[in-house]
């Protein structure tokens, strides 16, 4: 059985920074991509940032440059060290892995919770 647990959402003024992490346990390999997504009120959920096995990455034209991407894989861990916040970021943040037969972003992928992220002044 997998699981994401995802922590370090909150509330920060326009500006600042939050680092988001996603802690993997069960069968969950550094060969897995991994990723996250987010979904603001009433909107579709959409891909901010992805991590392959080798660490190549991949993000959102709206984060590029600000949101930053990284997996340790010791620790089944992957991080989203988010800066120059913006209040459209704010939204609900969620880790994905992809799993042997569904890739990132499927419905029957392994998915966290979810975290809130709000920026607002």
């Amino acid at each position: 059985q997998v699981q994401l647990v995802e922590s370090g959402g909150g509330l920060v003024q326009p500006g600042g920074s939050l680092r988001l992490s996603c802690a993997a346990s069960g069968s969950i390999f550094s060969s897995n991509t991994m990723g996250w997504f987010r979904q603001a009120p009433g909107k579709q959920r959409e891909l901010v940032a992805a991590i392959f096995s080798r660490g190549s990455t991949n993000y959102a034209d709206s984060v590029k440059g600000r949101f930053t991407i990284s997996r340790d894989n010791a620790k089944n861990t992957v991080y989203l060290q988010m800066n120059s916040l913006k209040p459209e970021d704010t939204a609900v943040y969620y880790c994905n892995a992809e799993t042997s037969d569904y890739g990132l972003g499927s419905e029957h992928a392994y998915w966290g919770q979810g975290t809130q992220v709000t920026v607002s002044s």
